[in-house]
């Protein structure tokens, strides 16, 4: 049997100088449950990555994104799902960002983004994250 390919748009939440990441941990009963994660979610039928993650974070977060560039696409194969990401840097919004559908949310030194239990498929996201902020350090 075929897994159901999910297709999964993302933002990295930063804020003015680009030192913090907002997160939001995953609801219990989710997959992934009890997980922190960037917020996102389903790109929807007719859809880009680029307009779900607009939409999603408006939705989960209550901001609206004005600058966002692409930082990296992934597939990620779970035994129940298979999930291809699309993740963006979120450079500019505007709103303030906070869990809207109840969910924790915290804003987290880059570099202390290790010490948050993040899904096994953001593992790459976080090393380039962290990359990237060494190299403008």
């Amino acid at each position: 049997m075929d897994k159901k390919q999910v297709w999964i748009s993302a933002g990295i939440i930063l804020n003015a100088a680009q030192d913090k990441v907002f997160i939001t941990r995953r609801a219990a009963t989710a997959h992934k449950g009890g997980f922190w994660e960037f917020a996102g979610g389903k790109v929807e039928s007719g859809e880009t990555a680029e307009q779900a993650v607009i939409r999603e974070l408006h939705e989960e977060v209550g901001i609206e994104a004005t600058a966002l560039e692409h930082f990296m696409a992934l597939e990620h194969d779970y035994p129940e799902k298979a999930l291809k990401f699309d993740f963006f840097l979120i450079t500019a919004f505007t709103g303030e960002a906070y869990g809207k559908e109840g969910q924790p949310g915290e804003w987290v030194a880059v570099e202390s983004l290790r010490e948050y239990a993040f899904p096994e498929a953001n593992e790459v996201v976080l090393e380039k994250l962290m990359q990237r902020r060494v190299s403008e350090c």
